[in-house]
């Protein structure tokens, strides 16, 4: 029986690992002319984002049908395409204090990224340089499933081959880290590094 409090740890991607500045999809709204936040609901339209990320359209297929959506109020399908175009090259940045911590805990149990990812998910890691950051990645566009969906948690739980009630859960929204506490895990609502520098302390010793 092991000392460690957790038998592997499963991290979200967007919102812990990622960042995302705030002013970058509204000065891509400002440049075109847009009142701003309308890229982000074309995008993150609910139901659309939900095929996105349980894999049923690609990324190239949720990002032409975010383009449609917004032709008519760019002007023209040119213009909307291209202000798409320009959203798709945004990558985010890395926060290299939780990659950091994250590298640390590595050393004594696996680390699972769980992403509600589109199909692109894998190139962005590489142009990030994390494609070898983690022991394993669940993209759910691959699985079928997005968070909090418990398919998700116990299928990251078999990617770290632990018991999913010696898993720590990792996530910056709280819905997603109630359904795992639901389905047994340990469930830790990101926020800052240093709360999760601290549960994750035994871990790093």
């Amino acid at each position: 029986m092991s000392d460690l409090p957790f038998d592997a740890v499963l991290c979200d991607f967007d919102g812990v690992v990622r960042l995302w500045s705030p002013d970058g999809m509204t000065a891509l709204d400002r440049a075109a002319g847009l009142p701003e936040g309308k890229l982000a609901a074309a995008a993150f339209r609910p139901d659309l984002l939900d095929a996105a990320v349980t894999g049923a359209i690609s990324d190239d297929q949720w990002r032409a049908q975010v383009a449609e959506d917004l032709s008519e109020s760019c002007g023209s399908a040119e213009r909307a395409l291209d202000l798409v175009r320009q959203w798709s090259r945004l990558t985010g940045q890395v926060d290299t204090d939780v990659l950091n911590l994250l590298t640390d805990i590595r050393r004594r149990v696996p680390v699972v990224l769980v992403s509600n990812a589109t199909t692109r998910l894998e190139k962005d890691l590489s142009a990030l340089a994390l494609a070898g950051a983690f022991d394993a990645v669940l993209n759910t566009a691959r699985l079928g499933a997005a968070k909090p969906d418990p398919r998700v948690f116990e299928a990251a739980a078999r990617l770290a081959d632990a018991d999913p009630g010696r898993c720590l859960f990792v996530d910056d929204t709280l819905g997603h880290v109630e359904a795992a506490r639901a389905a047994g895990l340990t469930g830790h609502h990101y926020r800052q590094p240093g709360p999760l520098r601290g549960i994750t302390a035994p871990l790093r010793q």
